[in-house]
Formats: C-alpha cells, structure tokens, sequence
C-alpha cells in the first residue's frame, strides 16, 4: 500500500500537541510516555527492550526499518513499547540476516504506531517541555477519544513496572555472545576462569546480551525474579550478584532496595542502569526524573579515577541525586552532556555500578570491561 493511500492515524501529547501521521504496525490505540532514542540503528533490540515498557518510543532518524527484522537481534522475549513513532518506515528491506519487515514485526506483536510524523518538531517539543504521556488512536480519531486514553494512562513517576517484566521464577542462563564474522576479533571472547563464577542475576527487565556477556566472562548465571529476598539470594552460596536494568520509576522498586541493602558487603555487587539506581537507594541516595533522559548510543561518559571517556549506550529517564549516599560511596563516572551520575563504586564493601549500559545491543562498546572488572572483584574472593 502505498503512504498516499495509507490508513491515517494520530499521535495527542499530553501538553495538547497534535500530530497526525499513518497508521503503522497494529491498528487501535494506545498511550505511554513519550520519548526519543538518537540512535541510527538498532532499532529491533531497543524495541525488545524492557526499559522501555509503558513508554511511546521516536526515532530521531528519519528512515527506520530499512534491514528488517531477524530473530537473532532481539533483547527480550515480546515488543516492549506501548508504541513507536516514526518519520518515514521502509516497506521493502534489504539484509541477508532479515526474515520480515519492521511493520509487519510490529502488527504481529499487537504494538500500534505511527508514521509520516514530524519527528524533529515532535522532539524539540520533548526536548522543551520534557518527556509527557502521549497517545495514538489509528484512523481518524476525534480530540475527545484521544483525550479520553490519554487520561487512563497513569504518569511514569511512582509507577512500578518491573513486576510487569521480571521473570515469574528463577532460572539459568548458559548462552553466551553470539558474534558475527570480524566482530569476534573487534570484540574477542575473554579467558574464562577454571571454575565458573556464580552469580545471580536481579530480573528488572534484564537484556539478553547482559546475561549473555555474564556467560562469555566466565559467571555461571541464576536468573530471579525482582522480588527475591536477600536471605534466598544468599541461600544460593553466589559469588556475586548483578542487578539489571528495567523500567519505570526506581523509587517504586522499594523491595529490591531492601534485599540489596541486605547484600552489599557480603558478596560482590554489579548493577547496571536501573540496577545502578536500586543500589544507591539501597546506599542511601535518592533518585528524580530527568527532563527528557538520555536515550541513544553516543552518550559520553568520563570516568573520573582515570580520566577516561566512553562513547556508551544509554536508555534511562531517572538519575540518582549523590547528596545522600551512605559515607564510603562515591560517584565513579559522570555524564559529559549534563554532569549527572553515570556511576558509583564503594570504597569498602566490593560494589560498582554504571547508568549506561555497557553490554550495548545497540551501541559501542567502549564499556565492556566493566564486565571484566566484576568478575575479578569475585576472582579476589576466592
């Protein structure tokens, strides 16, 4: 079908922004936050991605979808988004490894999106206003019904969505990366330790190529649901415990901060992105919403024991406030655009955390031996 002859479709933000486009994906509606990811590609693994779950994501390029869709790119097991908006989709892609199109991927997973809209106005209204709930209504729906979904959606702050993400029950991961031709000498499979490390990993909405970076260093992997408590965590006997990312506002996620209080200084302690957040409450610390978050694959990072800067990948809408961290904690990296906390390491107990996301799927991976540095600190142990 050609877009002159598309099914027209509208996107009302919560200020009473207007945008009108064609229905893309699923028919219907939907509503969530709306964002924006800068990333040029890697489409597919941000929307298999749980850190985006209840959130309308925009790409920032203009042309999205034209490689297709393939089974081995995906960072979860379902779409995450409530929606996706973008300029202008590729109806026919073009990719050895691509098995369907990006529409038809969506329409299959129930997910409702729109096209043909003015992604650059729709993110400078973001950039000025912040990030607001939004909602799209496929056809040509009244002011009043897209009103109306807009106000069922609940705001992101105190909203727990990683009970909607998490595992059901514990299980192990033994997959490790999946590298394609040159990728294995630009990203080599570290040495592995005689015997395996044992880890258990928090499920806030953990990526796949978190666990599968877990593997490749070495870490024999129990997966648990976010709600496990720190005495059967300890139960295990685990050499380390990694805290994952997620969705939503990390301040609703009180449970998670209370079992990880429980576990710092007693094992080893790695998060990442909303695990980096449940542990500097778990610290002491606060966390807030930033304006419109950073969303993207080129965000830089200094680390400021060393003075080095990282190209990382990054996908979070809240931050962690320092001003309250137990004494002993201290802030470890810093993001260069805005100065916020990138991550945190304790001077006693053996804990390190990081906002961004080293494990990439998409993005460079400027960060990997963060991966590196978590399985020596359990080497020390032994």
């Amino acid at each position: 079908m050609s877009v002159l002859t598309r099914e027209p479709a509208a996107l009302l933000l919560e200020d009473g922004t207007l945008f009108e486009g064609h229905a893309f994906g699923a028919r219907g509606e939907t509503a969530g936050e709306v964002v924006f990811n800068t990333s040029m590609t890697g489409y597919q693994e941000i929307l298999t991605d749980p850190s985006y779950k209840a959130q309308m994501v925009t790409m920032t390029y203009p042309h999205i979808g034209n490689y297709g869709v393939n089974p081995a790119d995906v960072e979860s097991g379902a779409v995450q988004p409530a929606g996706f908006i973008v300029r202008e989709p590729c109806p026919a892609p073009s990719n050895w490894r691509s098995e369907q199109s990006l529409e038809s991927w969506l329409a299959e997973s129930g997910v409702v999106g729109i096209s043909g809209v003015d992604t650059r106005a729709l993110v400078r209204r973001i950039r000025e206003k912040g990030a607001m709930r939004g909602a799209i209504i496929s056809g040509r729906p009244a002011r009043g019904a897209l009103i109306a979904r807009l106000d069922r959606e609940p705001p992101m702050i105190g909203r727990d969505l990683v009970a909607e993400v998490t595992c059901a029950a514990p299980y192990r991961w033994t997959e490790g990366l999946f590298r394609l031709g040159g990728e294995a000498e630009l990203r080599p499979e570290p040495p592995r330790p005689k015997r395996p490390y044992r880890v258990v990993a928090y499920d806030f909405g953990a990526k796949f190529n978190i666990l599968r970076l877990l593997v490749d260093h070495g870490c024999d992997v129990t997966v648990v649901p976010a709600q496990t408590p720190a005495a059967d965590v300890l139960a295990m006997d685990p050499e380390g415990v990694f805290l994952s990312n997620g969705p939503g506002d990390p301040a609703a996620v009180d449970y998670a901060a209370d079992a990880i209080a429980d576990l710092i200084g007693k094992r080893p302690v790695f998060g990442i992105c909303l695990g980096h957040q449940i542990a500097a409450l778990a610290l002491g610390g606060s966390t807030f919403k930033l304006k419109f978050g950073h969303r993207g694959a080129n965000q830089p990072v200094k680390e400021l024991e060393t003075g080095r800067v990282e190209i990382t990948s990054q996908n979070h809408g809240f931050a962690v406030d320092p001003s309250r961290l137990d004494a002993g904690v201290e802030v470890s990296h810093v993001n260069l655009n805005d100065g916020t906390v990138e991550g945190l390491r304790h001077r006693a107990a053996e804990l390190i955390t990081v906002q961004h996301h080293p494990e990439a799927s998409p993005g460079p991976h400027d960060a990997d031996p963060l991966f590196g540095r978590f399985a020596s600190m359990m080497e020390a142990h032994r």
